[in-house]
């Protein structure tokens, strides 16, 4: 007979921690992830908005296998704004809510072509006013197409963030005002990157690898052996006066 897992259920911190430890934690995953870009493969910032446009609630893996063939059909923003809506649902079906995700694409290519020549905007508010770009979308483009400050939290940084304690935020604009407090904006888009790859790699939904985790400070560390009911290790027992040489305890007088 198979036996069934048991999933656990891993409580955020209830605090946050010091900037101090915030601030170490992050150098550390700086120093583990030295090279952290997007999985997303694009040529350009037309490609990689609708790559991230396509990537909600699908894996980059995915989304890569896709791409090529959307773009061999559909290679900028006029050809895919003149597209079949059928033809583009049947192209990217495998990455989940297509008809949607077809919708917004096309839509999208049609407002760059009206509105900014067939160019992808740097402004995040010409960004976001695009059909199926919201605020993390946007931070995407902003923040690897065009290297500007510009921090997205996805659903891996919204749970590392929380698991380091750099934030209690309940929302992902709470998430990103905390964490872009802690480190200059020169830094935003890096420390995205290292907060997603470090989620992928280690900090796994809904259990962390923390046996591998190189942020040993990381405030989710008790809380998991918790959940797991790891024992804790016991105090050392507390030593008492030293007793005198050759001397024999005492007995009760009769």
């Amino acid at each position: 007979m198979r036996r069934q897992r048991v999933r656990v259920t891993i409580p955020f911190p209830s605090r946050k921690v010091t900037r101090k430890v915030a601030l170490e934690e992050l150098a550390i995953l700086e120093a583990a992830y030295p090279a952290a870009v997007t999985a997303l493969v694009y040529r350009d910032p037309f490609e990689l908005l609708v790559a991230v446009i396509l990537s909600a609630q699908c894996t980059d893996a995915r989304v890569n296998v896709t791409t090529p063939v959307l773009f061999a059909a559909y290679p900028d923003a006029a050809a895919l704004a003149s597209a079949p809506l059928d033809d583009v649902e049947r192209i990217i079906k495998s990455c989940g809510f297509f008809r949607m995700k077809a919708k917004n694409i096309v839509n999208a290519a049609r407002a760059l072509v009206a509105d900014h020549g067939g160019h992808v905007p740097r402004e995040r508010e010409q960004l976001e006013a695009l059909p199926g770009v919201g605020r993390k979308t946007a931070a995407v483009v902003l923040s690897v197409a065009f290297e500007g400050p510009a921090f997205a939290v996805d659903t891996h940084v919204f749970r590392v963030a929380h698991r380091l304690g750099l934030t209690l935020g309940k929302t992902p604009r709470a998430v990103e005002g905390d964490v872009t407090k802690l480190i200059p904006p020169e830094q935003w888009r890096h420390a995205h990157h290292w907060l997603i790859l470090h989620g992928r790699a280690i900090c796994k939904a809904p259990t962390p690898q923390c046996y591998a985790c190189p942020v040993t400070m990381c405030p989710s560390r008790p809380l998991v052996e918790k959940a797991r009911g790891v024992p804790r290790p016991a105090r050392p027992a507390a030593s008492g006066p030293a007793k005198k040489s050759g001397s024999a305890p005492k007995g009760r007088a009769r």
